[in-house]
């Protein structure tokens, strides 16, 4: 985690927090200890991919958010209601900690295979979404084609990767989720902004 843990201003009440699968989920307890500490009436759903589950468990995001985590897959039986429209109306905010590039291309492309990717195609609330790439993933046309289709989206704001440490490389040559606080200042922008005008999606520049 960086240095400057200040705590930016926040409005939401309930956040919807999709996990998906990069290296990077590893280091959601220090951020999830973050965002409770410094918000404690904050409600926290998590939702983890598949993938993500290489990286952290289910248990320990139950224990870290104070609330039972979902992994993003359709249930095995009919149940009353359906997840997909609760994870799309219940939340005011929704971010997606980190962001990997195949659950970003499924996104952009308009996809509903599973539970979480359905919700985010219908909620109204804010998304934020901070992506996590291997090296030279930033510059890699599909990402930068798959960026372009979610600027697009009203309800978007996309934080730009950081240049980090790649483990496969032993280089500085990854792109590594912006920092929590980032995140939430640029979606609390572009949750005001969508209260007060229709607006095209907004961008962190990289």
């Amino acid at each position: 985690m960086p240095t400057d843990l200040t705590h930016p201003a926040f409005s939401g009440r309930r956040l919807l927090l999709i996990v998906t699968g990069a290296l990077s989920a590893a280091f959601l307890p220090g951020w999830l200890s973050w965002l409770r500490s410094g918000y404690p009436d904050l409600e926290i759903r998590p939702v983890a991919t598949r993938s993500a589950q290489r990286f952290i468990t289910l248990d320990a995001l139950s224990t870290l958010c104070g609330h039972p985590a979902m992994s993003d897959e359709w249930p095995a039986h009919v149940t009353k209601g359906a997840p997909h429209v609760e994870l799309s109306l219940w939340p005011d905010t929704v971010l997606v900690y980190p962001a990997g590039l195949h659950f970003l291309a499924r996104l952009a492309l308009g996809l509903g295979d599973t539970p979480a990717i359905l919700a985010l195609q219908c909620t109204p609330a804010p998304i934020g979404i901070a992506p996590s790439l291997p090296p030279h993933g930033l510059t890699s046309p599909a990402y930068l084609g798959h960026r372009r289709l979610l600027e697009q989206r009203p309800n978007i704001v996309i934080a730009s990767p950081k240049a980090g440490f790649s483990v496969s490389t032993g280089q500085m040559d990854a792109s590594v989720a912006a920092p929590m606080p980032v995140v939430l200042g640029l979606v609390e922008r572009l949750r005001n902004e969508m209260s007060t005008s229709s607006r095209p999606g907004i961008t962190e520049s990289p």
